[in-house]
């Protein structure tokens, strides 16, 4: 018993020295990029199937160039393009539909989170010629589809740019900023419907489709702007908050042969999400949604005539998400997605659209759609079959036949496909693996070669205190929650930790997954080298699950899934390595509005909360996130204003961080300023920071770096 004794006291000590002598991850190293993973930039398939391209950049010397790989053996074929003194720095690229021209964009500067401004060339490759396609920096320049054309936007109003006449047309002339938008869209589609260009050329490249928004009537959102200056100054757009007006969207068709617009008359299209061109240079394919959204048309627009023809409608007594799933045939039939049987599913329906078939089935979802080898009668897609944490790319037959999973490693898989579906590039990653490139055969996902891996990233980290992720599920109001859990290196059962939870919680988000860490896993496993348990859940509301589970918060976004945390963060605290002393919790957006709602909701519960650039009332947010989940304030009062932490401040019983950007477009400063307002009446103390002129990502030069620090010391401090 002794001789036992000794040796278990070994080991222990053993244990202990090897973790001592391992390096603790530092902040420093998380924000000056020291963990940083390598990857492939912007590849491109070329149109031969049998070679790629990738962006390549040498960010030191302010160097990019476009270089050809050969998908059967990966050698690289050329350099298609190199920046240098007659060629400026380029940091994307488009290649006309011929691959004969290049369209590079060069001194971008952002807008909002997807739009931007540029000064664009255009690359001949056969003559060497590099032409600028405007003096002044533009939105969304798109090839025609010979190649000779590039249509973009230039202070809301819609141009053509005629590389053979080397001559510029103004589509539009009504343009105004703060009013009326031709051909992008306005703040809230890009947020919310997750798109910038609002124009399409038609194959023939005789027609260009493009949204017109008029704003006039949307209520100005105004942020003041700190800067360097002596005054500071107000920056002004119009953001439509929940409940109020939206701006007036139409469908506008312009002939590049007559130069007429004529309008697309739509019945009860309050919003028009998407348009695409189908597989005839005379059918035009529209959606448009009602303002609950949860009515869905998908149109058919003749092009000749602007006869409108209902193809499909899809309704749910919640909503209906839009997507990018949609492939049309050669005889224009079409593959859709829908969640009409409890579960994102793929579906096949002919030209008239009549549905042929439900193509996948069962209680799992699609969660990318990669497109269709019409030759081979192969869909590509990825999904979660093999466990809603993890992600593997599938090919099944139109028919739901004959299906195949093409990857074989648990964890997150992604493919980008060739041109003709010969080869796909897999990229792989999990909480234990960093993100692996490979080369696979689409007719059963053979392995061909290994394009690359993080093995340089594997070995630095073997250094260092990491700790596994570990995976489970939770029981919580009658749900089986996943959930991860991160204990420190040297965990002692018989000790007791602090718990500090972490969520996002969303509609149809997921935290819980098995791929590769973010800068939030580097800070969380430096939290657990320093004795802290860090667990997160993802509750009723989020993704993957099916749709009754996410969509059962419709109405009262942020109950049930406060009431998952606080049910979460008790069952954990009755683990015997948890002090239920010592209970955090913390989020950002969404996420910060739950820390913050547990904090006080669950105040016999969580003793610490730190929420960055959360909302706190949905009456500040936007009308088609917000709609969307709540209907307006006007119909559901109760659902916007239960849930709202500043209505209840005088619950605050622990200690509380509250951080905001004061140039946070998205969700304002505003929400904070209430939440403070209201604690400094009900003469609760906490602590808050406000950063200058920071966006909804508060980051910029050692931004980040203070932030995570402030919070790492609020959490020691507190917890």
């Amino acid at each position: 018993m002794r001789k036992l004794s000794f040796l278990l006291l070994f080991s222990i000590t053993f244990i202990s020295f090897s973790v001592a002598q391992k390096n603790k991850i530092t902040l420093e190293e998380i924000w000056g990029g020291a963990f940083r993973t390598e990857g492939l930039d912007a590849l491109r398939s070329m149109k031969n199937g049998r070679q790629y391209t990738v962006l390549n950049f040498d960010r030191n010397i302010n160097s990019s160039s476009i270089d050809k790989y050969d998908y059967s053996t990966l050698n690289k074929v050329e350099t298609v393009l190199a920046s240098s003194d007659q060629i400026p720095y380029f940091t994307s690229y488009e290649f006309s539909n011929d691959e004969s021209k290049i369209l590079l964009s060069t001194a971008v500067e952002p807008i909002f989170r997807r739009s931007t401004l540029g000064v664009y060339y255009v690359y001949d490759i056969t003559s060497q010629s590099l032409v600028k396609i405007s003096d002044v920096k533009i939105q969304e320049p798109e090839f025609s589809p010979d190649g000779s054309k590039v249509a973009y936007v230039w202070e809301n109003n819609l141009y053509v740019y005629d590389m053979v006449k080397n001559s510029t047309a103004q589509i539009t002339a009504d343009g105004v900023y703060g009013s009326i938008i031709n051909g992008v869209t306005d703040w809230v589609y890009e947020e919310e419907f997750s798109f910038v260009q609002a124009f399409e050329w038609n194959s023939d490249g005789n027609k260009i489709a493009f949204l017109r928004f008029d704003e006039t009537n949307v209520p100005h959102f105004s942020m003041d702007v700190y800067g360097t200056d002596l005054y500071p100054f107000q920056y002004e757009f119009k953001y439509p908050k929940a409940g109020e007006e939206n701006a007036q969207v139409s469908l506008h068709m312009f002939d590049l042969t007559t130069n007429a617009i004529s309008k697309i008359a739509l019945a009860e299209a309050y919003y028009i999400p998407r348009i695409k061109w189908m597989n005839n240079p005379n059918s035009l394919s529209v959606q448009v949604m009602n303002r609950h959204q949860n009515n869905l048309k998908l149109y058919e627009v003749d092009a000749r005539n602007n006869k409108v023809e209902l193809l499909l409608e899809e309704t749910d007594k919640a909503y209906v998400d839009i997507h990018d799933n949609l492939t049309f045939l050669a005889d224009d039939g079409f593959i859709w997605t829908s969640e009409k049987d409890g579960y994102n599913h793929l579906y096949l329906y002919d030209q008239d659209g009549n549905l042929m078939n439900q193509i996948t089935s069962g209680p799992w979802e699609v969660t990318n759609y990669y497109g269709y080898d019409q030759n081979e009668d192969r869909i590509y897609y990825q999904s979660v079959e093999n466990g809603s944490i993890n992600r593997d790319v599938y090919s099944v037959d139109s028919s739901g036949k004959n299906k195949k999973r093409l990857t074989q490693k648990t964890g997150a898989n992604a493919a980008d496909f060739s041109a003709n579906y010969l080869y796909f590039i897999n990229t792989f990653s999990s909480a234990k693996t960093p993100y692996e490139y490979t080369l696979h055969k689409a007719i059963n996902g053979e392995i061909v070669k290994e394009i690359k891996e993080n093995s340089a990233l594997k070995t630095k980290l073997e250094a260092y205190e990491i700790s596994p992720k570990e995976f489970s599920t939770l029981n919580i109001n009658g749900n089986d929650l996943n959930m991860w859990m991160i204990k420190p290196l040297n965990f002692d059962a018989d000790k007791k930790y602090p718990l500090l939870m972490f969520q996002y919680s969303g509609p149809g988000s997921q935290q819980v997954a098995n791929r590769w860490m973010g800068s939030n896993d580097y800070w969380h496993q430096m939290l657990a080298s320093q004795g802290y348990v860090i667990a997160c859940v993802d509750g009723r509301g989020t993704g993957l699950k099916g749709s009754d589970f996410k969509k059962v918060t419709y109405l009262n976004l942020v109950k049930y899934e406060t009431e998952d945390q606080i049910a979460a963060a008790k069952k954990l605290s009755e683990l015997p390595f948890i002090d239920e002393n010592r209970t955090g919790i913390w989020g950002w957006s969404f996420g910060g509005h739950m820390s913050t709602n547990c904090l006080l909701k669950g105040n016999d519960v969580f003793e610490t909360a730190i929420a960055v650039a959360p909302v706190t009332s949905w009456r500040f947010y936007d009308t088609i996130y917000t709609e969307r989940f709540m209907r307006t304030p006007q119909e559901n009062p109760e659902g916007y204003d239960n849930e709202s932490p500043f209505n209840y401040p005088e619950l605050l019983k622990g200690n509380y961080l509250l951080v905001h950007g004061s140039g946070d477009d998205n969700v304002h400063v505003q929400n904070s300023m209430r939440m403070i307002s209201a604690l400094i009446q009900a003469n609760k103390q906490f602590d808050w920071a406000i950063y200058p002129d920071k966006n909804h990502g508060i980051y910029g030069g050692n931004t980040r770096l203070h932030l995570y620090t402030k919070m790492t010391n609020f959490i020691k401090d507190k917890l």
